[in-house]
């Protein structure tokens, strides 16, 4: 992924007023993201632990959507995130729900994923950072056919955002 700046992912959002936009806590530490090793900028909102922010270049265009997490149940049952498919005990992995786009969304109506809780599945596909023993499994396929399994699955959801 491609550097991004505040501005940039303040004008990505498709399910957010620009007031929402204006105000929604951008990460501070842009510059020293590991940018080569991001498919989506993922981040959760310190400031309100129940809101999550994602943004992603698809078809040379940043769409960028909010998120809200499902409050947890504390289960310690192991979960296994939609989109990078690594498993994770307890609370690593929450039902995100979005808002949907436009008119829809006005009206209340919204989609979810369960996914990785810290939104880093990148990091957890290349080995940077670990769930635990046994969190990923060995896979057939390369890694770029992982990543693409992953775009393609945060692709479909943010057109169920925007339908």
């Amino acid at each position: 992924m491609k550097p991004l700046t505040e501005p940039d992912i303040r004008a990505s959002f498709v399910n957010s007023t620009k007031g929402e936009a204006k105000r929604m806590h951008v990460p501070r530490d842009l510059a020293e993201r590991r940018w080569d090793d991001l498919d989506f900028l993922g981040w959760r909102d310190p400031a309100a632990p129940d809101r999550g922010y994602l943004v992603i270049e698809l078809d040379g265009k940043l769409v960028g959507i909010a998120l809200r997490r499902a409050s947890s149940s504390g289960s310690a049952r192991k979960t296994m995130c939609a989109w990078c498919l690594t498993t994770h005990s307890g609370d690593g992995v929450s039902l995100m729900t979005a808002r949907k786009a436009g008119k829809s969304g006005q009206l209340g109506n919204s989609v979810g994923v369960y996914v990785c809780a810290d939104l880093e599945c990148s990091l957890y596909l290349r080995g940077k950072k670990s769930a635990g023993p046994g969190s990923r499994f060995k896979e057939s396929i390369t890694l770029d056919e992982q990543v693409d399994r992953m775009v393609n699955g945060v692709s479909a959801f943010l057109d169920r955002v925007n339908s």
